[in-house]
């Protein structure tokens, strides 16, 4: 039970740093992580990784062939026209 509870806690936290909890429960959070010091390391540990990868991580940019190829197959010419059915 304690895993699930700890499972629990983390995806309380990325929800937390991700913005997507209502005032209520992120006040109900921060309330549990300062009455817990462990939770308190969990907090910080996902923030640093969250900087790791942010930081030091260097994503690809796309070439502008694959960014064209996508445009043209997203792209409805005038000439075409839409089915009916959507």
């Amino acid at each position: 039970m304690r895993d699930q509870n700890y499972l629990e806690l983390v995806k309380k936290v990325t929800m937390y740093l991700d913005n997507e909890l209502s005032e209520r429960e992120e006040r109900a959070l921060l309330r549990e992580i300062k009455d817990n010091p462990h939770y308190l390391r969990i907090l910080s540990q996902e923030k640093s990784f969250r900087e790791f990868i942010k930081g030091k991580i260097h994503r690809r940019k796309p070439s502008p062939a694959l960014i064209q190829s996508i445009k043209d197959k997203i792209k409805i010419s005038p000439n075409e026209s839409v089915p009916p059915n959507l």
